[in-house]
């Protein structure tokens, strides 16, 4: 059963990285431009560097890919990690008390 031009719309509107907004058409543009790993579509959309840093929407992104290109999921390398977004006193990664 075919979705209806303004079901298919909303759909695409829908928010797949919260913290940057990035939507469900953002994605698979990127996508069909040729950015096939989770970082060529972060580095495209921003989708993954907001404040969850892609925890949130991360292993959608690599789900999309992988459901548009074919790829298989296991074969998507995850996104590379990033530090803290908050500042740390550089004493608690020595484990020193928190003053």
């Amino acid at each position: 059963m075919d979705k209806e031009p303004a079901e298919e719309v909303k759909e695409k509107e829908v928010l797949i990285c919260r913290c940057e907004e990035v939507s469900l058409a953002d994605i698979e543009a990127a996508i069909d431009e040729g950015f096939i790993t989770v970082d060529d579509v972060k580095r495209r959309t921003r989708a993954g560097m907001g404040l969850c840093q892609g925890r949130t929407c991360g292993k959608q992104v690599a789900l999309l890919i992988s459901k548009r290109t074919g790829i298989p999921l296991e074969q998507l390398l995850p996104s590379t990690a990033r530090s803290p977004v908050r500042p740390e006193k550089m004493g608690i990664f020595e484990g020193e008390p928190d003053a």
